[in-house]
C-alpha cells in the first residue's frame, strides 16, 4: 500500500511515516526506482504501534531502535526501568519544589528583617549636615527605599536583593574597586568634610551607564546605611528618567580623612 494508505491505516499523517523512515525505525518494504514512492505492508502497522507507544512513554529514538526486535519480556523490563527513571525524576522535582518554596519563604523573611533594619537606620540618620537636604526630600527617599523592598517581595525578583548591604552584595564589591580593570575613575575627591560641598561636581550621570561609588569615611561618620541610601537616593532623583545602575561601597578611612571615588564601568551601556 502507498504511504498515504498506510498512514490512514495507522491514524497518522504521512510526515510521521517519513520521519520514522529517516530515523531508521520503520522502513518501507519497497521504494519505486522511478517515482521514489514508498510502499508499506499492512503488517508493519504493528511496528508503528510499538514505535508510537515507546515514543509516547518517553523512550529516545536510539532506545526505540534497540527495542524494535526485542521480545515482549525485554520490552516490559525496559518499561519498568523507564517508569523507575520517571519516578526518580518526579521525586527529585518534588524535593526541588519543597526546597524552592522554603527558600522563597526564608528569603522573604530575610528581606523583611533587612527592611526593618534599614528603616531604623534611616530614621535615626539626619542627612542635613552631610548632604544639605530637607526633611521632605529625605522622606521621599525613605519612601523610595520602602517601595524598593515592596517591589522585590511582590515580584519575587530576589536577585535585586544585592542592592542592599551598602548598595551591593557581590563578589565584585568584595574586591579592590580601584584596581578593577573593568572600572575607570571618572571623579574623585579627598579630604572633604561633607558631601554637599562637592555633590554638584559629580551628580550628573551619563545615560545608560553603570556606576560604583566608593567612600572611605573617617570615624566620625557613623550610620553607613543611612549615608549610602541617602547618596544613592539623591543620585536617583537627580538623574530621574535616565537609565543607570548604581552601587555604593563604604570602607573605613585608613588615614583619618574622607575620600570618594566615582567609578564607571568601561564601555558599558545598559540595554545593549
Amino acid at each position: 500500500m502507498t504511504i498515504k494508505e498506510f498512514s490512514n491505516l495507522c491514524g497518522c499523517n504521512p510526515q510521521t511515516i517519513r520521519y520514522y523512515d529517516r530515523m531508521n525505525l520503520l522502513k518501507p518494504v519497497k521504494v519505486d526506482d522511478w517515482t521514489g514512492y514508498r510502499f508499506y505492508d499492512e503488517r508493519q502497522a504493528l511496528d508503528f504501534v510499538k514505535i508510537k507507544n515507546l515514543q509516547t512513554a518517553g523512550f529516545t529514538i536510539d532506545e526505540i531502535r534497540q527495542l524494535l526486535d526485542a521480545d515482549n519480556e525485554a520490552i516490559y523490563e525496559a518499561f519498568s526501568k523507564k517508569i523507575k527513571e520517571q519516578k526518580d525524576k518526579l521525586n527529585a522535582m518534588l524535593e526541588i519544589q519543597k526546597s524552592y518554596q522554603s527558600e522563597l519563604t526564608e528569603m522573604a523573611k530575610t528581606i523583611e528583617e533587612v527592611r526593618g533594619e534599614v528603616k531604623k537606620r534611616m530614621d535615626d540618620y539626619n542627612p542635613s549636615l552631610e548632604f544639605g537636604i530637607d526633611n521632605a526630600t529625605y522622606d521621599q527617599m525613605k519612601g523610595n527605599v520602602d517601595d524598593f523592598f515592596d517591589n522585590i517581595i511582590k515580584s519575587c525578583e530576589y536577585d535585586k536583593f544585592k542592592y542592599l548591604n551598602n548598595g551591593e552584595n557581590s563578589k565584585e564589591f568584595e574586591q579592590d574597586l580601584l584596581n578593577n580593570p573593568n572600572l575607570v575613575t571618572c571623579y574623585e575627591k579627598h579630604g572633604w568634610d561633607a558631601v554637599k560641598d562637592f555633590y554638584d561636581e559629580f551628580s550628573v550621570l551619563e545615560d545608560g551607564q553603570e556606576y560604583k561609588l566608593l567612600f572611605e569615611l573617617a570615624s566620625d561618620k557613623a550610620n553607613w546605611t543611612g549615608f549610602a541610601n541617602t547618596i544613592l537616593g539623591m543620585l536617583i532623583l537627580k538623574n530621574k528618567g535616565r537609565k543607570r545602575r548604581l552601587g555604593c561601597k563604604i570602607d573605613s578611612s585608613k588615614d583619618g580623612y574622607n575620600h570618594f571615588w566615582l567609578l564607571k564601568r568601561k564601555n558599558d551601556e545598559i540595554g545593549k
